[in-house]
């Protein structure tokens, strides 16, 4: 997208500026390799659609940083909760996405107590 040309980071912010609801943005400059920035933007904006149409959350904390050879998204909601991935949903569209990256999803959302998703994709040291 063309949103990447000036890197994940700025890519985040003018999503986040674009969302329904207030969403702080914690992301690191650094670039990383095209396909792994592109498919961190989709992440995030799968992530904040789920957040606006599901989960019903007023705020959303969206961050982006590289941590032990991975490049972890995270977005966390104060919403509603009880979210899982199931056949034909978008976040097994996101589990499928982070699989073809190599990369690990981990959906804490208790019922109540909003979603955080947590995508770990390798990009090496």
């Amino acid at each position: 997208p063309p949103q990447l040309d000036a890197g994940l980071a700025p890519a985040l912010q003018e999503l986040a500026s674009r969302a329904a609801m207030p969403v702080a943005v914690d992301a690191t400059a650094e670039r990383f390799p095209d396909g792994l920035e592109t498919a961190a933007y989709f992440i995030a904006c799968e992530a904040l659609t789920n957040a606006t149409k599901h989960a019903h959350a007023s705020r959303v904390s969206l961050s982006a940083r590289r941590r032990n050879g991975s490049l972890i998204i995270s977005v966390a909601d104060d919403g509603v909760g009880g979210a899982a991935p199931r056949d034909g949903t978008g976040l097994s569209g996101l589990c499928d996405r982070v699989g073809a990256c190599g990369g690990t999803l981990r959906i804490e959302s208790e019922r109540g107590a909003g979603t955080r998703l947590i995508a770990e994709l390798p990009c090496g040291s």
